[in-house]
């Protein structure tokens, strides 16, 4: 089923069982993306691989090929944290995943943050050790390492390395057709025959064909994961790989399918990886390029999609999450039909006559299809859960550089939402800005070019402005008069008010206590009307005040010239006149963040809190061993670059959530610069 030079038909699947869906993943120089390469170009014919480093990807890249009696959709993710959502669309998409370890540099924390996932879910793992020509690469210190840290690890064959360790890979040993013990053992314990491992152990000799159908069930079970290692520029270990990958990976049809519901969240009903069942598929990534257009990545999980079938598109992150999802609207729509599908080679692809369960297929003009969006048939609409979407924490103001592009910002930034899920698009009421919330600085850099380049829209970062409250710290009483005569009816009101502060999270209250018709009864909603409308415009440097009681204790009016409107200016000059420094203080947004570090960043993470104002309310081990979670409430005005920092003060090992937890009191000087600046 090799695809010949020049042609342009892709492999054609008879089965879900034919398939193979294997995700890369690793950190930046592992060699992640060379291996990938190879593993392609051993099996395309014509195809030359590219050793360019692409440790600076931002996305997936998908390849398409056949390999023995399988065919291969093979998905190589970017190695930097700030695009771990591409990362999880691939977990998505794949049903085994290949963990890229350099023998140089061993595990790291996102690698085994990473695992953990994997784990959680159960998802089938092999691993690949990398990098075996440096110097200071160890195997057999890679091995034990990768043992200490994912477990049930074992390597199905050795680098034969002729002078010594750190020179180059010439050839593998094959350590199960060598009858390696611990190696067999370890297979054969998760055989289905419940008595074969007692067999062997007596001495029974257990054929390759047996230890190879084992090795192959307890991969795919999440219980044994085959590590081997690889020498790509030179070959040796692609053929090994891409065996274990055809035999000793799971197919579709051994994998558990994610959950499905009707649109409305009723039970769809039951459903299986079947090429003839109900269509469901899900879009697991959306690109748009100047020349071809919209495309989308789509993984089916039953039925079969073909071009111009008329389908329904399905998004509901709201409905899972409980919360709008940044500017993704829950939608339900239908299409005509879909474009043409495609099956992907890295930089090109291949027209497709029809995706099966199981496949994975590049999908033209679903101009309305967002990423995690679940396509259906119009007869029979389903929803499928979305996978857990990393929360972007990093937020950047923009703003366009002219005019013309400022009219266009609006639109294309929607546009760039609907193809990334780990943006989100904060366009605050408050403080008049458009904000991006993104994963890292690399994640921003992505978002502004591709602004500019792809769209054609100038943009600049500035200072992030937090929205702040402003609130009375005393008591004091003040009168407002708003009397003019000016010919005709004039305006006349006065209100005396008494203003005090309340408890943080009180509100506003409005009192009335005139007595004696000082005030007209039909006055006193418009007093309040004025005031509360001052409250929220802000009374000292233009931000809502909060948790202050107003109280109407006397007034005059007349009988000509007094008005609603009156009544109302005269309630918000009162209280202006009230404000000033010493009567009022400004109030900042506090959140709870909950720190997920390494034991050994703990030190250097609380030292970084108090830099930050921050009050630690305590510390807790975390659910993954080796790490502790630091409980604390910080001031947001501190947090607004600790997606960057944090990074630097755990080593990489830290991340954090938020969330609002209340207003409190910004220190004098603090406030006094934003007082200046606003």
């Amino acid at each position: 089923m090799n695809r010949a030079a020049g042609s342009d038909e892709a492999p054609a699947p008879a089965s879900p069982e034919q398939i193979r869906n294997v995700v890369l993943v690793g950190p930046p120089g592992a060699g992640k993306s060379t291996l990938f390469e190879h593993l392609v170009a051993a099996r395309v014919e014509g195809r030359r691989p590219k050793d360019e480093d692409r440790s600076a990807s931002t996305g997936l890249v998908a390849a398409t090929f056949a390999s023995g009696e399988v065919v291969v959709n093979l998905l190589d993710t970017p190695g930097n944290p700030d695009f771990v959502g591409e990362v999880r669309a691939g977990l998505r998409a794949a049903d085994a995943a290949l963990f890229v370890v350099s023998g140089a540099d061993g595990v790291d924390e996102s690698t085994k943050m990473l695992w953990r996932e994997c784990s959680a879910v159960g998802m089938p793992r092999a691993i690949a050790v990398t990098r075996l020509e440096q110097a200071r690469a160890d195997f057999d210190e890679t091995v034990a390492s990768c043992q200490r840290i994912f477990g049930d690890a074992q390597a199905i064959a050795e680098p034969v390395q002729p002078d010594g360790p750190g020179s180059e890979v010439t050839g593998l040993v094959d350590l199960i057709a060598e009858r390696r013990g611990e190696v067999l053992e370890a297979i054969i314990e998760e055989s289905e025959d419940e008595t074969l491992l007692e067999r062997y152990l007596e001495g029974e000799e257990v054929d390759l064909d047996t230890v190879r159908a084992d090795l192959h069930t307890a991969v795919a079970t999440g219980r044994f994961f085959p590590m081997l290692p690889t020498h790509a520029t030179s070959g040796v270990g692609i053929e090994e790989l891409l065996g274990l990958i055809e035999q000793g990976l799971p197919s579709p049809a051994e994998s558990a399918l994610p959950r499905v519901f009707k649109t409305n969240g009723g039970a769809f009903g039951e459903l299986s990886c079947d090429p003839a069942g109900p269509l469901v598929a899900e879009v697991v990534r959306t690109t748009t390029d100047p020349f071809v257009g919209r495309q989308s990545l789509v993984r089916v999980f039953s039925g079969t999609l073909r071009p111009d079938d008329a389908v329904h598109v399905s998004g509901h992150l709201q409905q899972f999450a409980g919360e709008q999802i940044g500017a993704h609207a829950d939608h339900d729509e239908d299409l005509d039909r879909v474009g043409a599908l495609a099956a992907p080679l890295v930089d090109e692809s291949m027209p497709k006559a029809q995706a099966i369960a199981g496949d994975l297929v590049l999908v033209a003009r679903l101009a309305v299809a967002e990423t995690t969006d679940t396509l259906s048939s119009p007869a029979k609409p389903a929803l499928v859960e979305p996978w857990v979407l990393p929360e972007p924490l990093l937020p950047v103001a923009i703003h366009a550089k002219s005019k013309g592009d400022e009219d266009k910002l609006a639109t294309v930034l929607q546009s760039l939402v609907s193809e990334d899920v780990t943006m989100r698009l904060d366009l605050n009421a408050e403080t008049h800005q458009v904000v991006i919330w993104a994963m890292g600085p690399a994640h921003v850099s992505l978002l502004t070019s591709s602004l500019e380049e792809r769209h054609h829209v100038a943009v600049e970062a500035e200072p992030l402005r937090t929205a702040l409250r402003e609130t009375f710290v005393q008591a004091c009483e003040v009168q407002g008069r708003q009397v003019k005569q000016s010919g005709g009816h004039g305006q006349y009101a006065v209100c005396s008010l008494r203003v005090e502060p309340l408890p943080r999270g009180s509100g506003i209250e409005f009192v009335d206590k005139v007595v004696g018709g000082a005030v007209p009864r039909q006055f006193i909603g418009s007093v309040e009307k004025g005031a509360r409308a001052q409250l929220e415009r802000g009374i000292l440097a233009g931000y809502p005040a909060v948790d202050v009681r107003v109280t109407l204790v006397d007034g005059k009016a007349h009988s000509v010239d007094s008005s609603d409107m009156a009544f109302q200016t005269a309630a918000g000059l009162a209280l202006r006149q009230a404000a000033n420094e010493s009567t009022v203080a400004m109030l900042e947004p506090i959140d709870a963040v909950d720190i997920d570090v390494a034991d050994g960043s703990v030190g250097s993470t609380l030292a970084d809190l108090r830099g930050r104002r921050g009050q630690v309310h305590g510390t807790e081990p975390s659910e993954h061993e080796g790490r502790t979670v630091i409980h604390a409430e910080i001031p947001a005005l501190e947090l607004s670059r600790y997606a960057i920092d944090l990074r630097s003060v755990s080593h990489g090992t830290g991340t954090f959530t938020r969330r609002f937890a209340r207003y409190d009191y910004l220190p004098p000087h603090l406030a006094k610069e934003l007082v200046t600046t606003t």
